[in-house]
């Protein structure tokens, strides 16, 4: 797969690990790399004057922890928590430190290992729609998986509020 840079073609290898969700319908992955751990939904906190897409904060074995509803920030209508929602912990990269960030996902489904011959580079809709977070398509006979870069959905200015409402 080649991922254009100012009009000239880059070769980028798409391959390795990938946890898979669900979202509404559809199937997306993240680098598995990312992921610290998987829970359940608990008790989350409410941050006044938060993005609406950031549901709170936990206290995950003494530590704060920010969470993001990956729902709310796809623009996806917000459903009640179910059995099967979890929180997927996971690791962004700040100013050169970790910083975790939970998101819930409607279910968690399997982690994937895609040769790069099974991903597809991400579709261009044109600059009106932000899609710039959807590193490929991962096929699988005939499922698609959205592949998504997790710290770019979570744009620097989202994570700065993030890292303020975890230290605060």
């Amino acid at each position: 797969m080649s991922i254009e840079t100012s009009g000239i073609p880059v070769k980028k290898q798409i391959h390795g690990k990938f946890l898979t969700f669900l979202i509404s319908k559809e199937r997306y992955g993240i680098d598995i790399l990312m992921v610290q751990e998987i829970i359940g939904v608990t008790h989350i906190t409410t941050v006044p004057r938060c993005y609406d897409f950031m549901k709170g904060v936990i206290n995950l074995r003494g530590k704060i922890i920010p969470v993001v509803d990956l729902r709310l920030k796809f623009g996806i209508d917000a459903i009640p928590y179910g059995e099967r929602t979890c929180i997927i912990v996971v690791h962004l990269k700040r100013d050169g430190q970790t910083v975790p960030v939970g998101i819930i996902v409607d279910t968690v489904l399997e982690v994937i290992h895609f040769n790069d011959s099974e991903v597809e580079p991400a579709p261009n809709y044109g600059q009106q729609l932000e899609t710039g977070f959807v590193i490929g398509m991962g096929k699988r006979e005939s499922t698609l998986n959205i592949l998504i870069d997790i710290e770019r959905v979570i744009s620097s200015a989202d994570a700065v509020k993030l890292v303020e409402v975890s230290q605060s």
